[in-house]
């Protein structure tokens, strides 16, 4: 079990699948998201996860106010998880869970526009993977928008295609978090012209 950390459904727990995921720990969450918060502005946001697991991540971005939240996981017991945390703690009605490998989805999500995007790949995708699916992530992120990648502190950094600016590193402990934003207008606290936030 994990909890949520703040937020509308904060301090609600959240099962976890037997096997094959590491929820992202309640205090790089905090750290990640305090960050999230003051750059991004989560209220009203468009949230992806990819390699969602348990879902802990954007269930987190809803909890804190995100409108739309697509946890996308390809592994069909982690994705009956994440919807039965989404129900449990109250915000299914923000968090669509779509069962399917993340480059395949990808592919489908022409005319979808996210304000952030999570990563949190399992360990043995390589360097090369990833980069391939950050190309296809360029295609989904608004101007201005945010995109995360969490892998192990024993990782390579990603490799950010063009359109993806560098915006600072963290680690904590095992973990590290790479931040980017796509290159456009648009200012970091608030949605770009055209966005569906309000």
């Amino acid at each position: 079990m994990t909890r949520l950390v703040a937020g509308l459904a904060g301090g609600r727990t959240q099962a976890v699948p037997a096997r094959g995921t590491r929820p992202t720990s309640e205090r790089v969450r905090e750290a990640l998201f305090s960050r999230l918060e003051h750059v991004v502005g989560l209220d009203g946001a468009h949230v992806l996860d990819l390699y969602a697991g348990s879902g802990a991540l954007g269930l987190e971005a809803a909890s804190r106010g995100a409108d739309r939240v697509v946890l996308v996981e390809s592994d069909r017991t982690a994705a009956q998880v994440c919807r039965r945390n989404a129900s449990s703690t109250g915000l299914l009605g923000r968090v669509e869970v779509v069962t399917d490998r993340v480059e395949r989805r990808l592919g489908q999500l022409d005319g979808d526009a996210f304000d952030l995007v999570l990563l949190d790949p399992p360990y043995a995708l390589s360097d090369d993977e990833l980069g391939g699916v950050l190309g296809e992530v360029v295609r989904v992120v608004r101007p201005g928008g945010t995109v995360v990648v969490e892998r192990s502190s024993r990782s390579h950094g990603p490799g950010w295609p063009a359109g993806l600016e560098p915006d600072g590193d963290r680690r904590y402990g095992e973990t590290h978090v790479w931040f980017a934003r796509l290159d456009g207008p648009g200012d970091a606290g608030a949605a770009p012209s055209g966005s569906a936030r309000t």
